[in-house]
């Protein structure tokens, strides 16, 4: 796992050093310029695609969902941020983090450090 220095992470804090902070899912995406009719600029996210993960191939643990949990509760437990939930969808097929709870009794995926690229934290790792 990358430790990511105070200074580097000060960048977060520049207006225009880049568009998404370093806990984001989006910070390594790129960034495309459309240009309207008008000559205006709009930035976007360019897709972001993941790569697959082996759930058989100790790249993530199981999670039993309990009733009433929730995805950000989810990110804090097991990243130490509840912003982090999203590496958790990303493991399973779910486009929102409601649908990572709502069944409780359900097992889903959680990943384990280096699951992804620039996986950072997972299962048993303290973030802060």
């Amino acid at each position: 796992m990358r430790v990511i220095e105070p200074y580097e992470s000060a960048l977060d804090d520049v207006p225009g050093a880049h568009p998404y902070p370093r806990s984001s899912r989006y910070h390594d995406v790129e960034i495309g310029v459309h240009r309207a009719a008008d000559g205006t600029e709009v930035k976007y996210a360019k897709r972001r695609l993941l790569p697959p993960i082996d759930h058989d191939a100790d790249e993530t643990v199981p999670h039993l969902v309990s009733d009433g949990e929730r995805a950000d509760q989810l990110g804090q437990r097991y990243f130490g941020d509840s912003g982090q939930w999203w590496r958790i969808a990303d493991a399973n097929p779910v486009l929102a983090p409601r649908e990572l709870t709502d069944e409780p009794g359900e097992e889903i995926a959680v990943p384990l450090p280096g699951g992804f690229p620039g996986g950072m934290g997972g299962p048993g790792v303290r973030n802060g």
